[in-house]
């Protein structure tokens, strides 16, 4: 018999598991690009961005190398700059921040919806002020912001949209993918991401033809033609290795979100009604790609522990909300002045999910959280 020392862990997301699926493919790929001697800015990278593009229902997409990159460019490519305001949310990894300070304008925290992470539209419009040139919804945990109230907002105050999207690939608002119909989404490929490659990329996707070739030159050293430099630009290209590997895993991607969606429709049975867990909440006319499940709970750390004990893997997203990290002191808002933000991220656990966790582990997980729950109920 096992004994539960020698049962294996439930890790948290099995990337190995995800190569080894496609080990073939993407060996013949990464062969592929060595053979060539071409390692940017060739025909993998021109063929990934035909191939995203048309993916996420949009006319362009122009690969860089990192999802903040993505945003960072992507604001630029606005003319996003010293002066200006950008409303972001207040719960988010800090590189939706880090994207606009970069850039010089200043973000603008605006607080999520009570019970669902992305930002509500209602304090969105109460932060907008002369200075505000863009607002930047996150599509955060892979659940679509309430884009339509949003663009709304966007269209009465003649205010850009930038979608952070990095969470989100393949993610669908009132039926169609993130990043069509919007005037720009960044995406990233993180390893970890829904659709991730082998180390740093990223992709900004848009349907106006002028700003995509504003990217191409911004991430190009700000140049169409080499030795002519007509802006200043920056070096983020993503490389052919990384295109070549993303191209055999976007072909894959639905089915990968859909195994997601099948853990999270176990999940959501499996933990329904638990005393003092929240479960998350999908907005109507929103197809989620779960890119994490998140709970919520009062005894965050407790469950934490408990779940490690049972040898299953977690994670906190984000446990210090930006306002208050040292990146942001004396020009963020006051411990106490974002409750919202401040409440997710002394709350939130994520589970394991993804397209490798196997069902019976996700079942595991599921008694592991209800044992727990059982004795919170007694305590």
């Amino acid at each position: 018999m096992t004994s539960r020392a020698e049962t294996p862990r439930v890790p948290f997301l099995d990337l190995k598991a995800a190569y080894e699926e496609l080990r073939p493919e993407t060996d013949a790929a990464v062969a592929r690009v060595l053979d060539s001697g071409r390692y940017l800015l060739g025909p993998e990278l021109e063929g990934f961005e035909a191939e995203f593009a048309a993916y996420c229902e949009t006319d362009h997409a122009v690969g860089v190398n990192s999802g903040m990159d993505a945003l960072q460019l992507a604001l630029r490519g606005l003319g996003i700059g010293p002066g200006d305001e950008v409303i972001v949310p207040s719960h988010t990894y800090i590189a939706s921040w880090l994207a606009v300070s970069a850039t010089g304008a200043t973000p603008v925290p605006v607080e999520p919806h009570e019970d669902h992470p992305t930002l509500d539209p209602l304090l969105v419009e109460k932060a907008i002020t002369p200075r505000t040139r863009a607002l930047l919804p996150v599509h955060l945990y892979g659940h679509p912001a309430d884009m339509d109230a949003l663009r709304e907002l966007a269209d009465r105050h003649g205010l850009h949209i930038v979608e952070d999207a990095a969470q989100a690939h393949g993610a669908r608002y009132r039926g169609r993918r993130i990043g069509a119909g919007s005037s720009v989404a960044a995406f990233s490929f993180y390893p970890g991401k829904n659709l991730g490659c082998f180390g740093d990329g990223g992709a900004v996707v848009t349907g106006d033809p002028e700003l995509a070739e504003r990217l191409r030159m911004l991430r190009n050293y700000g140049s169409r033609q080499k030795y002519s430099h007509e802006m200043k630009g920056t070096n983020s290209r993503l490389d052919e290795m990384q295109a070549a590997v993303l191209r055999i895993r976007l072909a894959h991607l639905d089915s990968w979100n859909g195994r997601r969606s099948a853990l999270a429709a176990e999940y959501l049975s499996g933990l329904a009604g638990l005393p003092g867990l929240g479960l998350p909440v999908t907005a109507p006319d929103t197809d989620p790609v779960w890119h994490l499940f998140t709970v919520r709970t009062e005894r965050r750390d407790e469950l934490r522990s408990h779940l490690d004990a049972r040898g299953i893997d977690t994670l906190t997203h984000y446990p210090v909300p930006v306002h208050l990290s040292p990146a942001y002191a004396g020009e963020a808002p006051p411990e106490g002045s974002l409750p919202r933000a401040e409440s997710f991220a002394r709350q939130v656990l994520s589970l394991p999910i993804g397209p490798h966790l196997e069902r019976l582990q996700a079942l595991r997980v599921i008694d592991a959280v209800r044992e727990w729950a059982e004795r919170v109920d007694q305590a």
